[in-house]
């Protein structure tokens, strides 16, 4: 199954490349934001809630909406096989 799962924005990366960091449930990945900047300057959307989907920020969430995403999702055992993957995917 494919979903987005809810994070933040914590730091650019590269600004260039529109790369930044987001924590999602405590693990950091570098995913691409150009979906989401729209007409602000990119480092407005630090402290930015995203739903992340294959290394793409897909959508700006409130985060009230992230929370209730992210609880739906471990109800359906789905956010933890994500984050896993998540994990296993940073390892060298």
């Amino acid at each position: 199954m494919c979903l987005g799962i809810p994070g933040q924005i914590t730091a650019i990366s590269d600004a260039g490349r529109k790369l930044a960091m987001v924590d999602v449930s405590g693990v950091k990945r570098e995913v691409n934001i150009a979906c989401i900047i729209g007409d602000r300057a990119i480092e407005d959307c630090i402290g930015d809630w995203v739903l992340v989907h294959v290394g793409f920020a897909m959508s700006v969430i409130d985060e009230a909406q992230a929370a209730e995403t992210l609880r739906i999702l471990i109800e359906l055992g789905e956010a933890q096989q994500e984050i896993a993957a998540m994990r296993t995917s940073g390892r060298a």
